[in-house]
């Protein structure tokens, strides 16, 4: 059996990946599901002074308290917080798992990835309704109009227990020594492609690390937070990559 470490993307808590926890935990693995500073039962700990290396900084420190082979897994933004903690501690992951996302290179911050009107909604979201340093959370219910696989529960609890995510974990830029590229690595895709994946590696710098012989996929096609919409396929792909 593996021991897995489960990072939620922006506006979320460790509550998020409840269902797959409970079905990876039935198959006999070890599972911790975190919250990051700021977030989720968190909230309270929000400062502008939160970053990506907050972050960083926090799952370094726990898998340093005797966690080994770890599958290191994360989610949407996540993908920067799981890149930046394996290339400080690399001897202590198995596998990165990227839920819907990737590791973007040294250099650039999740804000960067977002195309021009994006950043700019962005930053007129935070400065109008979070105080100048945080993202509120989005619409869940407009954002999910169309996804037929995610219920009214899944909704309303992501619209009762989603925060506001500090401002800084997006605009700080990762930095990477490249101690990382040499672990394994698992993508599951939900709202783009394996073969998107990799074309894009070969012409777009934000994806040039999404390609090689380190990598697998499996596409899981639905919404991008598959947590809430196929928590049980999920929760199968990952419990096979620990295998």
């Amino acid at each position: 059996m593996s021991t897995y470490v489960l990072i939620p993307g922006f506006w979320l808590g460790g509550w998020a990946w409840g269902p797959v926890t409970e079905e990876l935990s039935r198959r006999g693995h070890t599972v911790h599901p975190v919250t990051l500073a700021g977030m989720g039962e968190r909230a309270s700990e929000a400062t502008p002074a939160v970053d990506l290396e907050t972050h960083v900084d926090e799952v370094v420190e726990l898998l340093s308290h005797d966690l080994h082979d770890v599958v290191l897994v994360g989610h949407s933004y996540a993908g920067l917080v799981i890149t930046g903690a394996a290339d400080r501690v690399p001897e202590r992951i198995a596998r990165l798992v990227y839920v819907d996302t990737g590791p973007l290179p040294d250099g650039m911050s999740q804000n960067d990835f977002d195309p021009p009107d994006q950043q700019a909604a962005n930053a007129e979201l935070v400065e109008t309704y979070g105080d100048g340093w945080q993202l509120p959370p989005p619409p869940w219910a407009d954002l999910a109009g169309a996804v037929p696989d995610v219920d009214d529960a899944a909704i309303e609890a992501l619209t009762a227990r989603s925060v506001a995510q500090p401002w800084a974990t997006a605009t700080q830029p990762a930095r990477l020594t490249g101690a990382w590229e040499a672990l394994p690595r698992l993508g599951i895709l939900c709202s783009f492609t394996e073969e998107q994946a990799r074309s894009m590696a070969a012409v777009v710098p934000a994806f040039r690390h999404m390609d090689g012989e380190q990598w697998r996929y499996a596409e899981l096609p639905t919404w991008h937070w598959p947590m809430f919409s196929r928590p049980a396929e999920l929760a199968e792909i990952l419990d096979a990559a620990g295998r």
